[in-house]
């Protein structure tokens, strides 16, 4: 996440050769294992939320800047909540969010993959229900952290 204040320059010296270096430390943050569609368990791993948004803006003008920024946001996101669990549905939720703001073709590739349409119809639906840049719409998902079929955390 390495946001500014994230790290901690530190210069130290050697006390037997008293040469001096530079350190740095960070908090390490811990994330909670998510919970995959089939219901195993695995821990979470920014490379897959990284490479699944870069798969969708593959020859997009999506600046990697603002790549690592929705990637940036989604962990802390994630973190807010607190969990010891939570489901990769509600990542992906989170990831089309961020990519309906960044990139409108993005968005519809990743959503073709997550939502994995059994049909045209289902693909032009989700189509249709993109608001377009001029309406100013917003697009709420609905975030569903904790069914009665899983453990509370």
């Amino acid at each position: 996440m390495n946001q500014p204040g994230d790290m901690i320059r530190r210069r130290r010296a050697c006390a037997r050769c008293e040469g001096r270096f530079t350190t740095y430390e960070r908090v390490e943050e811990v994330m909670p294992v998510v919970i995959k569609k089939d219901g195993r368990r695995e821990d979470y791993n920014r490379a897959k939320v990284l490479e699944g948004i870069q798969k969708a803006c593959q020859k997009r003008s999506v600046p990697m800047q603002k790549i690592e920024e929705a990637v940036n946001a989604i962990e802390k996101k994630v973190q807010s909540y607190g969990l010891k669990e939570i489901p990769a549905r509600t990542i992906g939720q989170m990831v089309m969010i961020h990519l309906q703001s960044l990139d409108k073709v993005a968005y519809v590739r990743f959503a073709s993959v997550y939502r994995d349409f059994r049909d045209v119809e289902e693909f032009v639906a989700e189509l249709q229900g993109i608001p377009s840049a001029s309406s100013g719409d917003a697009v709420h998902l609905e975030f569903p952290f904790i069914h009665s079929n899983e453990s509370k955390v």
